[in-house]
């Protein structure tokens, strides 16, 4: 009795053994029975084709098919490695303009449903560009593919120093490789600092202007103080444009030509400090101490504080000549002893305002409100044209 082993016609594996006897259409029926398909034709191991069954001697390995022609097993390696995409095979890529040597693997394996999965899975699907060396062009940043490719390599982000994270996020997302741009976005994230909107000390701030040249402009414009020790200070010049000042102490702080429009600087301690020229436009001044102040600048500039609201802010003994506090509100303030010699006033609201003592010569009051305003002991006779109100 002879034996054969069958195999389904370019295939070299789950073969079946059985044993030759009848004809050759016996032998197909069985190769049917054993192999699941409908047996046509018998080939031997080098593509010949059997039409006599004693043609088979034992131990014989036999390819069926159902009527197609024959398949060498031995390619069926090759075309099932390009089937199941094992892609050993190296690829060069040119990134613009750079080189970049990896596997097929390497592009298809870590993210197979990215871009570049889907563009070298299978050999020339894509109808990919290459260049004269063979390597495939791609027009996108080098810079920015270095760490995908070295994601895709081993599955970690690393991102040299350098290198815009931003940049790298981008590139991710082009090439659709979604799990590295959720690490990427992350990374963005962290690296940012967290917002800090703690007060400026006393110490970091001579910190910053030590550093800052005389001439220089130092721009604190919208920052916090609140509660910070700046007392005896010389602040020329600074911008603090909308600066929270709040329960500051600037007693004694040189602020010649500063910058406070809209500033807060309610509850802050002002007493001494010199602001000629100051600029504090809208600012709010409310409940502050600015006893013994200086506005009056002998060059003749003057300090604005036009539609500041001075609500119970404490001026007294301070020099105000010239100073503009065109519809500032100075409710229940108090201003006694203060030089207000030729200070615009008009449209004020000084209600319940202390002005005991103070120099009012060419002051302009005309629109201010003086309801229950004192104006006792005044150094120069009120004429009524100053006011109308």
């Amino acid at each position: 009795m002879r034996r054969v082993t069958l195999f389904v016609n370019g295939s070299s594996k789950n073969g079946k053994v059985v044993a030759v006897y009848g004809t050759l259409s016996d032998l197909l029926s069985v190769a049917s029975n054993k192999l699941g398909i409908r047996a046509s034709n018998l080939y031997n191991g080098k593509g010949g084709l059997i039409d006599d069954i004693a043609l088979i001697r034992d131990d014989d390995v036999l390819y069926v098919s159902e009527g197609d022609a024959f398949v060498d097993p031995q390619s069926e390696g090759k075309a099932s490695d390009e089937r199941s995409g094992s892609h050993t095979d190296w690829l060069t890529l040119n990134i613009g303009g750079r080189l970049f040597t990896t596997t097929r693997s390497t592009l298809v394996s870590k993210e197979p449903d990215s871009m570049l999965a889907h563009m070298f899975r299978e050999k020339d699907v894509w109808g990919n560009k290459q260049d004269e060396r063979g390597a495939y062009l791609i027009d996108r940043s080098p810079e920015y593919f270095e760490p995908i490719l070295n994601y895709l390599r081993h599955g970690q982000l690393i991102v040299n120093e350098g290198i815009n994270l931003l940049g790298v996020l981008e590139e991710a997302r082009f090439f659709g490789i979604e799990q590295l741009a959720e690490q990427l976005e992350v990374a963005i994230k962290n690296s940012h600092p967290p917002e800090d909107h703690s007060p400026i000390s006393r110490k970091e701030f001579v910190r910053f202007l030590l550093a800052t040249p005389t001439k220089s402009e130092l721009r604190c414009q919208g920052l916090n103080f609140s509660g910070a020790d700046l007392s005896r200070l010389d602040l020329r010049y600074i911008n603090f444009k909308m600066a929270n000042l709040s329960r500051c102490n600037l007693s004694q702080a040189n602020l010649c030509c500063s910058n406070l429009e809209r500033a807060d600087l309610s509850g802050a301690n002002l007493d001494g400090a010199n602001l000629q020229g100051v600029k504090m436009l809208c600012s709010n001044a409310e409940g502050a101490s600015l006893k013994g102040c200086n506005f009056e600048d002998p060059s003749g500039l003057k300090a604005n504080l036009e539609g500041a609201n001075l609500k119970g802010v404490d001026m007294e003994g301070s020099q105000m000549t010239g100073i503009n506090l065109r519809v500032a509100t100075l409710k229940n303030a108090k201003l006694k002893n203060c030089n207000l010699r030729g200070a615009t006033l008009a449209g004020t609201d000084l209600e319940n305002c202390d002005l005991s003592g103070c120099d009012l010569q060419e002051a302009n009051l005309r629109g201010s409100n003086v309801k229950g305003a004192i104006f006792e002991e005044m150094l120069t006779p009120l004429h009524m044209s100053q006011s109308v109100r």
